[in-house]
């Protein structure tokens, strides 16, 4: 059922916040996000391909990266093309089922991520710190329980709070402050006392999420200890080159949300929002591909093996002779 408005209307949809005004904006707009979402799909098209393609890269490091490129994929999705449908067409409205099903799979796959990039420390925990057990402690029934462990918990955690936004009542209009819709915005529109039952879940979900923060805190704190006490510095470079591209994904994820959901109200305008909104939906996504495969020469190998062996194919050239060309390269 529709939520009602105070004048005994209902809402049928909500208008996002535009990024520009002017018709020539708008479409720049158009054309720059959809540079970054075809970017986004391309790096992380051809990790999803490289891993699964590529036997070599079958480990649970590969297949917890695997996982985190379908979940930035999703995530990148859900929120581009409405908002650059919206800028090319020239309008800001969104239906009220569309809204609803733009905060669940955003919500969830936002959750599945964070617990993602918690599995993925404690893999990087085990192989630095515990490597004799790696293969007792991360088999591939273990890697998809924990995968599994974390879409499951960012699906529920993304129901509950929908469930939760979408049954307050709204007489606050139906205008979000932002380009996507998000549970901050619409509880804006609230005029019922019961949004005291969404910030509830809100501390629920804060606790959850500080739980995952102090875990991969203490995780990183025993790996950097174990690297300090490695006698080769070869050893050394290879074990932070693993590690780094973690923990420079989890800064960023963890930096552009914090600023999203913790900023003062003081210093909050439209402007602002759609900045920071920016800077956590729609960068962690776009540049993961890029922080892991930069210093991860394994990935790299395999990509270009991979792009080596479908332009040969492409132009007939025989197995033999790209795997030549390859090898000639390298």
């Amino acid at each position: 059922m529709r939520d009602q408005m105070s004048n005994g209307s209902f809402i049928t949809e909500f208008l996002l916040l535009a990024f520009a005004d002017t018709r020539e904006l708008q479409l720049l707009h158009f054309w720059l996000f959809l540079g970054i979402y075809l970017a986004a799909l391309l790096g992380n098209g051809l990790i999803i391909t490289t891993v699964a393609c590529d036997h070599h890269l079958h480990t649970p490091m590969y297949f917890f990266l695997l996982n985190l490129s379908l979940l930035d994929l999703g995530c990148i999705s859900t929120t581009l093309p409405k908002s650059m449908a919206n800028s090319l067409w020239d309008t800001r409205a969104i239906s009220y089922g569309g809204c609803a099903a733009q905060l669940f799979i955003f919500f969830f796959l936002m959750s599945a991520e964070y617990f993602l990039l918690t599995v993925m420390a404690y893999d990087r925990y085990v192989a630095i710190c515990k490597p004799l057990h790696y293969g007792t402690l991360l088999g591939s029934r273990a890697c998809v329980h924990m995968a599994a462990a974390a879409w499951g918990s960012g699906f529920l955690n993304a129901l509950l709070h929908t469930a939760n936004t979408f049954s307050l009542p709204l007489c606050q209009g139906n205008a979000l402050d932002q380009f996507f819709c998000e549970v901050p915005q619409i509880l804006k529109l609230s005029c019922s006392d019961t949004y005291l039952r969404e910030v509830g879940l809100i501390v629920v979900s804060a606790f959850l999420f500080l739980g995952c923060f102090v875990f991969i805190v203490l995780s990183y704190v025993q790996i950097f200890r174990a690297v300090l006490r490695i006698p080769s510095e070869q050893g050394r470079y290879k074990a932070f080159s693993t590690c780094l591209p973690h923990l420079v994904v989890v800064f960023l994820f963890l930096s552009t949300a914090m600023v999203a959901y913790l900023k003062p109200p003081s210093i909050s305008s439209p402007l602002l929002n759609l900045m920071v909104s920016f800077l956590y939906s729609v960068v962690p996504p776009a540049l993961n591909p890029l922080i892991y495969s930069m210093r991860n020469q394994e990935l790299k190998d395999a990509l270009s093996k991979l792009v080596t062996g479908r332009l040969s194919a492409a132009i007939g050239c025989p197995p033999s002779s790209a795997a030549a060309s390859q090898s000639m390269m390298s």
